[in-house]
């Protein structure tokens, strides 16, 4: 790349970088990943054996880190940037914590769940909360103490020099200039500062804008004015596809002059287009073949036995799935142009070496089996070592390339339409000759009908002329689909020549919206309902268990007869539980009957069959 080519990619991320708004009470900003890694120690990890430090703190730098180590297939390398608190420190920051507390002396931007996050979601997901909260205690992860322990490390180090990074790459794909921006956080916090699914050192987090070059050869123009942005895309968790990305003209991505405005979430630092509090769920991998089996069942409910009504085809929780809210509201600091904190920008093209050569992780590896307490790989790998589909395909990552950039569709629709017309051409050809064709084996058909020993061939000139018949068919009919498609090209030709890019949002499958004020509105006594109720039904089995064990299916059955009352109550949705059960019971009856009396159940329906065809042929007769 040029020192010129340098210059236009870092003034045009310039021009459309982003300014991103936390959620009061997060602790954690893009950093500066030199000076990260010099905080950081480097290890490696090997099945069945200790892990190596290989450069202690103090000594790594990014250099150091990028050194090629052969340590074997099943190695993994990754960099620790803290140790936990000892107990001393551990117990001054609970005491000053408790003191601030206590005196109502709290930082502005401190956090608050509001309602919580159990109280949102159905019976089932809070089990399965709280089987997930059990696994942490035996699976991998990051000690509780190590965020407290990064959040001092982290203020310290901005104390000293106060910076907010993010690394630009400018990214050239099928006619699409992608302006990718690139947000290193030294920790994600999620779960220990906001409830959320995980905690882990390092966390990278990622939007792009898909621009197009308005200029041409025959009408040369600035190489930055000439651009203009039509897409953005923001990363959020492990979501991909049409789903992540809006148009630039969509009111739902807000924008401050030509700025995009991002809503990080809480500790997860994942972006959001709107601000309030999303729904993220995690699935267990055992769990998948239920769900299957589940949403098969809940597709016959809705689908077939019309229960449950619209809301239930349009709910978005799956009971499967454990719940947890990312809070993206905004009301922390803001960090972007025109803002009081503002980016230090850095363009990594050329590629540097921490980008392209280091392929370990950028924090600790916990052991965690299903990855979510450990630390991820840089922005061009993911943790097993791969190249990041956001990373070589950015345009195919949020499914865009099949949607050709403004500024060649009408070229392209042209080309599209050359095409069909060519293939109706030789269609209307072929179906003239088929017809010529045809005429001449239904005349030697008819010629060879009756005579004897003519019978084999006549029967092969029937089968040939029914072949020629069907094959004519299909290329009339083909013709006729055809003809739609142009007319189809010819409107959306026009459409596009006046401005007219279609619905804003017909690419989405399933947005993910925060929760609404009205979904929001729940009493405290839901709330302490919701928190409660896993413990109770599990100490009332526990009790069942050890004081009443003969009467345990009868009992499990009252509490989780109880239980769902309560729940249906709190969900003003006690209506739709008596209908639901009516539903339910008559089905189960039917089954019932079905089971006990299918031979006279079959002898009846084939009584009734033989009835019904009798009478319509006597009806047709006697008409």
């Amino acid at each position: 790349m040029t020192e010129n080519q340098e210059m236009i990619d870092l003034t045009l991320l310039r021009r459309y970088e982003p300014v991103i708004r936390y959620t009061g009470g997060e602790c954690f900003y893009p950093f500066s990943v030199e000076r990260y890694i010099k905080q950081c120690s480097l290890w490696l990890h090997r099945p069945k054996i200790p892990d190596v430090c290989l450069v202690p703190t103090g000594s790594l730098t990014l250099e150091r880190l990028t050194q090629q180590r052969p340590n074997g297939f099943d190695s993994i390398q990754y960099v620790k940037f803290i140790e936990p608190l000892d107990l001393v420190e551990l117990a001054k920051l609970s005491i000053s914590s408790t003191m601030k507390s206590l005196t109502g002396v709290e930082d502005q931007d401190s956090f608050r769940a509001g309602l919580g996050r159990l109280a949102r979601v159905g019976y089932v997901s809070r089990l399965l909360d709280a089987l997930f909260s059990l696994t942490l205690l035996l699976r991998g992860r990051v000690p509780g103490d190590t965020a407290k322990a990064a959040a001092l490390t982290y203020q310290q180090m901005q104390a000293e020099q106060e910076s907010f990074c993010y690394y630009g790459r400018v990214h050239r794909q099928e006619g699409w200039i992608v302006l990718q921006y690139w947000f290193f956080y030294p920790f994600n916090n999620w779960r220990t500062g906001f409830f959320g699914i995980n905690d882990h050192e390092g966390d990278w987090e990622m939007i792009s804008i898909y621009c197009t070059d308005g200029s041409t050869s025959d009408n040369p123009s600035d190489p930055v004015e000439s651009i203009r942005p039509v897409w953005v895309a923001y990363a959020s968790h492990d979501f991909a596809g049409d789903d992540l990305r809006r148009r630039w003209d969509d009111p739902e991505v807000e924008k401050l002059g030509e700025h995009p405005l991002v809503y990080s979430g809480a500790g997860s630092h994942a972006s959001y287009f709107s601000k309030g509090e999303y729904l993220a769920e995690v699935e267990l991998p055992f769990l998948t073949p239920i769900r299957r089996v589940w949403n098969w069942i809940e597709t016959i409910w809705v689908n077939t036995l019309r229960q449950a009504g619209a809301e239930a085809e349009k709910s978005e929780i799956n009971v499967f799935r454990i719940p947890f809210i990312d809070y993206a509201r905004g009301d922390g600091i803001t960090i972007g142009p025109g803002q009081e904190k503002t980016w230090q920008a850095a363009l990594i093209d050329p590629l540097p070496g921490w980008v392209k050569d280091y392929r370990g992780l950028w924090g600790l590896y916990a052991k965690d089996p299903i990855s979510g307490e450990n630390a991820p790989a840089g922005p061009m790998y993911n943790r097993d070592g791969t190249v990041r589909k956001s990373w070589y395909d950015p345009v195919g990552w949020c499914g865009l390339d099949k949607i050709t950039p403004p500024e060649q569709a009408l070229e392209v629709l042209h080309e599209q339409r050359s095409i069909n017309l060519k293939r109706r051409e030789e269609l209307v050809l072929e179906v003239e000759q088929s017809v010529e064709e045809l005429k001449r084996f239904g005349l030697e058909t008819a010629a060879l009908q009756g005579i004897a020993h003519m019978e084999t061939i006549y029967d092969q000139q029937i089968s040939h002329v029914d072949a020629l018949s069907e094959e004519l068919d299909k290329k009339r009919q083909e013709i006729c689909l055809i003809d739609d498609r142009l007319n189809a090209l010819d409107k959306y030709e026009k459409e596009l020549a006046s401005g007219d890019y279609g619905p804003l949002r017909a690419h989405i499958h399933r947005a993910h919206l925060p929760w609404t004020e009205t979904e929001l509105r729940l009493s405290r006594l839901a709330e302490a309902y919701s928190a409660v109720s896993i413990g109770v039904l599990m100490i009332g089995i526990v009790l069942l268990v050890v004081f009443a064990s003969h009467y345990i299916l009868f009992g499990l059955a009252v509490m989780i007869g109880a239980l769902i009352f309560i729940e249906s109550s709190f969900r003003r949705r006690l209506s739709r539980l008596a209908t639901s059960l009516s539903v339910a019971l008559a089905v189960v009856t039917v089954l019932v009957l079905l089971f006990e009396f299918f031979w006279q159940v079959v002898v009846v329906l084939v009584l009734l069959a033989g009835l019904y065809i009798v009478w319509e042929n006597v009806r047709e007769i006697s008409g």
